[in-house]
């Protein structure tokens, strides 16, 4: 097939004028949803907040794995498919529906076809498929409705950084949310995608000397896109936790982001480290002190809109952050457990009901993620918390999202995980203490979003789950249930963060 150049010249101006406030499209919305895990803060609920006027997120992680498998699952509804027929490349859209749908989906038991990991050089059909996933996701998130919608993504995922990031400005993403790590080089990579020029992204690899040089992904948007010309250029907001951090984005024009989300340390999924020796409570969670507090004057100061996160969605939450100074909030955990989350109906209900009978036990550890983050997880029968259930997984390493680059004694960058199998994980040079209370968050959180893989033997992969330290909104929203609904809507929860802030 011939593929003519496309060539798409969206003026930003049409979108986007000048002035900070009017890229805003007025005042900076009072609620961000936060973009949570895999596929939880999906495009069906970014567009139920963006439909009521506040900052709708969809999570950017592993979306090329995430649309695989919607389509391997059938595509109920059709809507990845409807999205796909809107990408600019016909033929991208083409192969990626003949390699991954499956008209009324996949057998029970049978195993998702996998995708391709990325490394520092990824293939050109993973490229494509990354673009037309983070395509599709926002594409679908920004239907019907005039609101905001933005994407987030980790930059300790750094590899399909460039890729995913492009494909969403390709859909039009009005803001780039990036934490879990520091996003200097955002501003400046979004400038370069939306140019359609190539753009570098500088990866880290451990075990590099001054002598190696850089190690840098280089992604060439005009190799999926032929022809492609000037795209809007969203707004970037920085996810951060220290006055710090801010104070040095701020103070360099190539790095100085449009706002700021502070996150504090009650927040789901991953949190930053605290500052300082470790120290461990009697459940084995991080002890955070003085150090690790931020001062949101401080940052207010700085001159761009500040989100305040975690423990803060609550009216009262929202009008302290106001009173602050602070544009608003964002809300993750009442959000996830709303009906459009992506989280899977069962582990829902259960979370649900055990937040309302006071029996969910949420704590911060320190080992399970492979990033060496401290990760918020939901203690719940039958998932990863659940030692027999831990202990029946057998390790493998088929997706990769997490892993770390590291330098080989012959000079070439390989990738390794301490939730990997163990013979393969020593092989690479890893520690074993390392490798202790580890868990496989790539399949964990796509089984949380009802993406499981099945394994031989009718094994099917098992979830983890997480939410806030703060459970009380979710109780409060199911309080407030109307008649006969076992849940609470997402456009209800906004319209509960709004009572008593609602815009002048």
């Amino acid at each position: 097939m011939t593929v003519t150049p496309v060539s798409i010249t969206r003026a930003p101006t049409e979108t986007f004028p000048a002035t900070r406030d009017a890229r805003w499209r007025g005042a900076p919305p009072r609620v961000i949803q936060g973009g949570m895990g895999v596929a939880v803060s999906g495009w069906p609920l970014a567009r139920a907040v963006a439909s009521v006027g506040q900052l709708g997120v969809v999570s950017g992680t592993a979306l090329d794995v995430v649309c695989a498998r919607r389509l391997q699952d059938g595509d109920t509804g059709g809507h990845v498919r409807r999205a796909l027929a809107a990408f600019p490349v016909p033929r991208v859209a083409e192969w990626i529906l003949a390699a991954y749908f499956v008209e009324g989906g996949i057998a029970p038991g049978e195993a998702y076809r996998p995708v391709p990991r990325h490394t520092v050089a990824s293939g050109e059909k993973l490229l494509e498929l990354t673009v037309a996933a983070n395509f599709v996701e926002v594409f679908l998130a920004k239907e019907g409705h005039e609101g905001l919608v933005g994407v987030n993504y980790l930059h300790k995922i750094d590899l399909p950084l460039p890729a995913a990031c492009f494909g969403a400005l390709l859909a039009g993403v009005d803001v780039v949310l990036v934490g879990a790590g520091n996003p200097a080089d955002i501003p400046a990579l979004v400038r370069g995608l939306a140019t359609g020029e190539d753009v570098r992204l500088a990866i880290k690899v451990m075990g590099s000397r001054v002598a190696d040089g850089p190690t840098e992904v280089l992604f060439r948007p005009r190799s999926v896109v032929p022809g492609v010309a000037a795209l809007p250029v969203p707004l970037v907001v920085a996810i951060i936790a220290s006055n710090d951090l801010a104070s040095g984005l701020v103070a360099d024009p190539a790095t100085r982001p449009d706002g700021f989300v502070v996150e504090g340390p009650t927040a789901g999924g991953h949190n930053a480290p605290p500052r300082g020796p470790r120290a461990l409570d009697g459940l084995g969670q991080p002890v955070y002190g003085e150090r690790d507090e931020v001062d949101i004057a401080s940052v207010v100061a700085l001159g761009l809109p500040v989100w305040v996160a975690g423990g803060q969605a609550t009216p009262s939450g929202l009008r302290a952050a106001l009173a602050s100074g602070a544009a608003g909030i964002q809300a993750g955990t009442v959000f996830a457990y709303s009906d459009e989350s992506g989280f899977a109906e069962d582990i829902k209900a259960r979370v649900r009901e055990d937040a309302l009978r006071g029996d969910l036990v949420v704590r911060a550890d320190w080992r399970v993620s492979p990033t060496g983050f401290p990760f918020r997880v939901a203690e719940l029968p039958g998932t990863l918390t659940d030692r027999e259930v831990a202990a029946a997984r057998q390790p493998v390493c088929d997706l990769g999202v997490l892993r770390s680059a590291y330098r080989r004694p012959d000079g070439e960058v390989d990738f390794r995980c301490p939730a990997e199998p163990q013979k393969a994980y020593l092989r690479k040079g890893g520690r074993e203490a390392n490798r202790e209370g580890r868990v496989c968050l790539c399949n964990a959180l796509l089984a949380g979003a009802g993406l499981a893989q099945r394994r031989p033997k009718g094994a099917v992969e098992p979830a983890l789950v997480t939410a806030g330290g703060d459970l009380a909104p979710v109780v409060t929203m199911l309080g407030q249930r109307r008649a006969g609904a076992t849940g609470y809507t997402a456009a209800e929860v906004v319209a509960h963060l709004l009572t008593g802030a609602e815009p002048e």
